[in-house]
């Protein structure tokens, strides 16, 4: 049966590092499964793995080279283009068949769990084309007040949802509007079982530290990236003629940074900010993850080491 290492786990806890390592040990390649990485110009703010784009590539996508191995579903998508769960699903599985003739081990990486269920579970979604009239009224509302109608309507979606994200507010309130819920996967198989026709077989590792050592990660990197150019990323975005309010949709640190650039918050508050949304996503993140029995918890790559080996071998 094709086999697929699946690494995931809340922001900044390495299991980017990790998925490379494992690359390199198993001839692998890589697919992003990251909600916020698929798009152009976004890179310091979602700490994308780049390295050099791969022209005419035989698969068809845009690929990355980085520590020498392939990436996949980076940097691809414009900023202005609409995208969703249901494309990268569609997209996602034409990039593994190829790995998979190629005789490589798809290796999938990211933190957006609903993307990475989509996957592993093979998840069909409802074609729900978009409700212009509603959108237009709906984006009217602030963030807070879009969570508020999402929870009334579907609360179990509320609780894994970006609650500062207006776009994935909109079209999660949009779903539930034309079919009353937003397409979940609560029946999350027994361990031992599975949804999916016996296709492919994964993997599913999980990256977990303790809640102590993740916080300083994720305040170590918030740090880091200003230091990069993260500020100046945002501003060329906009310069670019993306509105404010477009790039606040994106969510965390593109929430916070366009009200610094309009000196609506100081530089200290836009660094707690932004520390404070990151370590928050991080705990709905693993709200996510927990609700599967699958995923193995590990700590270090020495452990995801044989666990993949094993997991090959068999």
């Amino acid at each position: 049966m094709k086999k697929i290492v699946v690494v995931l786990g809340p922001t900044s806890s390495g299991k980017s590092d990790i998925a490379i390592k494992l690359a390199k040990k198993f001839d692998g390649e890589i697919i992003s499964a990251d909600s916020r990485q698929i798009y152009r110009g976004m890179d310091i703010g979602t700490g994308k793995v780049l390295g050099n784009p791969i022209s005419n590539w035989k698969s068809g996508f845009q690929v990355w080279m980085s520590h020498g191995i392939p990436h996949y579903m980076i940097s691809f998508v414009s900023s202005r283009t609409k995208y969703n769960v249901a494309k990268f699903k569609r997209q996602a599985e034409k990039i593994i068949e190829g790995i998979l003739k190629r005789g490589k081990l798809p290796i999938i990486c990211g933190g957006t769990g609903f993307w990475i269920q989509a996957i592993v579970d093979n998840v069909s979604f409802p074609e729900v084309k978009p409700d212009w009239k509603l959108r237009r009224r709906l984006d009217k509302h602030s963030a807070e007040k879009l969570f508020a109608i999402l929870k009334r309507l579907d609360p179990a979606r509320a609780k894994t949802i970006d609650s500062k994200n207006k776009a994935r507010l909109i079209r999660a309130i949009e779903i539930c509007k034309k079919i009353k819920k937003v397409p979940r996967i609560e029946n999350i198989p027994l361990r031992g079982t599975t949804r999916r026709v016996a296709q492919y077989k994964f993997l599913q590792i999980g990256i977990k530290l303790p809640k102590e050592r993740l916080y300083k990660n994720i305040e170590k990197r918030v740090k880091a990236r200003f230091k990069q150019g993260m500020v100046a990323e945002v501003e060329k975005l906009h310069k670019q003629g993306l509105s404010w309010k477009k790039i606040q949709s994106f969510g965390l640190a593109y929430f916070w940074i366009p009200l610094y650039l309009q000196d609506k918050l100081t530089k200290t508050e836009l660094v707690e900010k932004i520390t404070n949304a990151e370590k928050k996503y991080a705990k709905r993140q693993m709200t996510w993850f927990r609700r599967d029995s699958r995923i193995k918890w590990l700590k270090n790559y020495s452990q995801t080491e044989k666990t993949v080996k094993k997991f090959t071998r068999h």
